[in-house]
């Protein structure tokens, strides 16, 4: 069962971001994204207040760099079809169980980023958790 509501539509987009982001991180690291945008519709705090659909989520400013790519514009396979359904029934591997954010520093990562602690590495990408005051309802919402 889906823990957000997904059309075909929405489930292609998010595997298109799945791919853009993280494709060169393999079939762990995309299904990681697709987790941090999933506690984004789901957690409605921090920067995320409001969002409520995926397309919501992937097109909201500065959210991904990758929708700026035309790669990001290529159509889903069915691949990471699959890995966006995992992601939308609330499939959340460590390090990014309760992540709002990710990034690919140039080397280490930072122990915070925007004052949020880092939780865990997966391969380039660095993975930050809110603090409880930021976001204590990432935590309750599953």
């Amino acid at each position: 069962m889906a823990v957000v509501k997904a059309t075909s539509a929405d489930k292609a987009l998010l595997a298109r971001l799945l791919r853009a982001e993280a494709e060169g991180e393999g079939v762990n690291g995309m299904l990681l994204v697709g987790a941090v945008g999933i506690n984004r519709i789901r957690a409605n705090c921090s920067d995320f207040i409001g969002l409520r659909t995926i397309p919501e989520m992937i097109y909201q400013q500065h959210a991904f760099e990758a929708v700026q790519h035309g790669y990001f514009y290529q159509r889903a396979r069915e691949s990471e079809i699959r890995l966006a359904e995992r992601a939308v029934k609330g499939e959340r591997p460590w390090p990014a169980k309760y992540s709002l954010w990710y990034f690919r520093p140039p080397g280490d990562c930072p122990p915070t980023w925007y004052n949020q602690p880092l939780v865990g590495r997966y391969k380039l990408h660095c993975f930050y958790e809110p603090t409880g005051a930021e976001c204590e309802n990432v935590y309750n919402t599953f």
